[in-house]
């Protein structure tokens, strides 16, 4: 029975064909390193675009630090006892403005070699998680101070009549022009923020 059993079994040996090896292999690997190249050169993009961005957004918080900082005006008549004066520092949400979009230029400046770091290695996710954070805190320091500036600024254009404020620019015309300007380039420092927090959580995402 053994023998039988034996002569009827065949072995065949079915031998990989050198050319099926030669044509299927080096496509699938070219394929992948199309895909990787691909990948990198997306985040290599983004990582260029937050560099720029964050050029023109130290160009705007620096532009409302050194506007808002020297903005002062005295008025060419004067009393025995007074002189009409108006400086930023009279009133504390202007110092604190100076301060808030002091701190956000500084934390730009400080963030251009990590947004370097991302060109050079777009696939590094530490950085690019860490940028985020950091933006979204100067998000809100930009957009707490700018917020509260405007307040100010709309009071000085246009008092208040229930609390018996005057509006102040007629007098103070050089003084509310420059506050008015740093409010609107911190706005767009806060604006910039806001679209680089937007590109890096849509970095991170497509990680």
């Amino acid at each position: 029975m053994d023998a039988t059993k034996k002569s009827d079994e065949t072995t065949i040996p079915i031998r990989e064909s050198k050319s099926g090896k030669s044509n299927y292999a080096p496509t699938i690997v070219a394929t992948t390193k199309a895909t990787v190249e691909a990948k990198g050169g997306w985040k290599r993009g983004v990582a260029i675009f937050d560099f720029i961005l964050r050029l023109c957004a130290i160009a705007a918080a620096l532009a409302a630090t050194t506007t808002m900082g020297t903005t002062e005006q005295t008025l060419p008549f004067f009393t025995q006892f007074f002189q009409f004066q108006a400086s930023y520092d009279d009133l504390p949400t202007f110092s604190f403005f100076v301060i808030a979009n002091a701190i956000a230029s500084g934390y730009l400046v400080l963030s251009l070699p990590f947004s370097i770091v991302g060109i050079v290695r777009p696939h590094v996710v530490g950085v690019r998680l860490l940028l985020l954070i950091c933006d979204i805190v100067m998000v809100a320091l930009t957009t707490a101070a700018a917020s509260a500036a405007t307040a100010i600024v709309y009071l000085a254009h246009n008092g208040n009549t229930n609390t018996n404020w005057p509006a102040i620019c007629q007098q103070f015309n050089d003084f509310c022009q420059s506050v008015s300007g740093a409010v609107v380039a911190s706005l767009i420092a806060a604006a910039i923020f806001m679209f680089l927090v937007l590109l890096s959580a849509i970095a991170l995402k497509r990680n």
